[in-house]
């Protein structure tokens, strides 16, 4: 962390930091930007990000308390290296905080609780998603960190209508979103957003900054002081907007760019550096 950072910026990470192949969007006909590998899977490269990206995560990480806050699992989210080494983290859509790399048991316990007693129970979502995947179009349905549960479909157009299961899920306490191929079954009490409360209680800053592609990242950005969202992802193709929320110009890894660059002229505006510029 940041000595006397008075910022803190929640950044979500896959598809608003980091990009597979297939999501990185690229302008047809332009160069390629320098990217660099920040996730291998298997032996094999999986995400990136462009060097410009990384240069930037750097500057902001120097000026305010960055976290990255995904609906990841432990296990996933330390698959990622962005460079920097962040105090705090956020994983499993805020079932786990992590400080210095190390998961926090009792926010564990506490969440994992709270979930028990408002929520149906797991395998009976697990249960519900199994029936939906009938059919075949789902290669995956996975209980998450015993937290959550998700489907990945073996190409996108292939996800039937979620009208059906979003209501049986809603009935049971739990939300429904599709991201990509993936389609995710949340408790409503797990959000990323109760974690982000709870770093900034612990970090002791003032304004919140956030990024975000997702529905599961609306709480998020809307309790932000600030935030972006890219022109891409589950919240573009919904149309949705906020009045403290700002959208791109761009899309894809080009749109993680102009995410960090946006935070970053924020963070500047509010507080200039106060590192002495070196002698001429």
């Amino acid at each position: 962390m940041t000595a006397g950072a008075d910022h803190l910026v929640a950044l979500d990470l896959d598809k608003t930091l980091i990009f597979s192949r297939r999501s990185l969007l690229l302008p047809a006909g332009a160069a390629e930007p320098e990217l660099v590998e920040v996730e291998r899977l298997d032996g094999a490269p999986l995400s990136f990000a462009t060097a410009r990206e990384l240069a930037l995560l750097a500057e902001l990480h120097r000026r305010a308390v960055v976290v990255p806050v995904t609906t990841r699992t432990l296990a996933q989210y330390r698959r990622v290296d962005l460079g920097v080494r962040p105090r705090y983290a956020i994983a499993a859509n805020g079932g786990h905080l992590l400080v210095d790399g190390v998961p926090d048991p009792a926010w564990a316990a506490g969440i994992a609780a709270e979930v028990a007693a408002a929520c149906a129970p797991l395998p009976e979502m697990l249960a519900l998603a199994e029936r939906f995947a009938a059919g075949g179009w789902a290669r995956t349905v996975r209980a998450a960190d015993d937290l959550f549960v998700y489907l990945v479909a073996h190409d996108r157009p292939a996800i039937p209508d979620l009208t059906g299961v979003t209501a049986a899920a809603r009935a049971g306490g739990w939300s429904v979103s599709a991201q990509g191929r993936k389609v995710y079954l949340v408790p409503t009490v797990l959000t990323k957003q109760r974690a982000v409360d709870e770093v900034v209680r612990r970090a002791g800053t003032v304004t919140l900054l956030a990024a975000g592609d997702s529905v599961l990242d609306i709480p998020m950005l809307l309790a932000a002081d600030a935030a972006v969202r890219p022109a891409h992802g589950e919240l573009h193709e919904l149309g949705w907007s906020a009045p403290n929320v700002a959208v791109t110009a761009g899309a894809g890894a080009l749109a993680g760019e102009q995410v960090l660059a946006a935070l970053l002229d924020r963070v500047r505006a509010d507080r200039p550096d106060p590192t002495p510029a070196a002698p001429a």
